[in-house]
């Protein structure tokens, strides 16, 4: 599994007055990259550390996984993304 951090991030947060304040932060986040099952049950932690701007790959070994669907979650500071992917034996 493929995935890159930026170097800086855009993140927002609400004034008072109902505004929204856009920011400009360094990235060096809290990385996590967890596999799920199609039921939502954590099969895996792959990453869970601190980790700088740059690109990244981490092996997924699914040997002792049966065929399916599964999920995985990637997750630095406030950006939360989640694909599928199918595994064939």
């Amino acid at each position: 599994i493929k995935y890159s951090i930026p170097s800086v991030i855009l993140s927002s947060s609400k004034d008072d007055k109902g505004g929204v304040t856009l920011r400009r932060d360094q990235s060096d986040n809290k990385v996590t990259l967890k596999v799920y099952d199609v039921l939502g049950n954590e099969i895996a932690t792959l990453v869970d550390e601190h980790k700088e701007a740059g690109y990244y790959e981490v092996e997924f070994a699914a040997t002792q996984l049966a065929s399916g669907v599964y999920f995985y979650r990637l997750q630095a500071g406030n950006f939360i993304q989640t694909k599928k992917m199918v595994l064939l034996r």
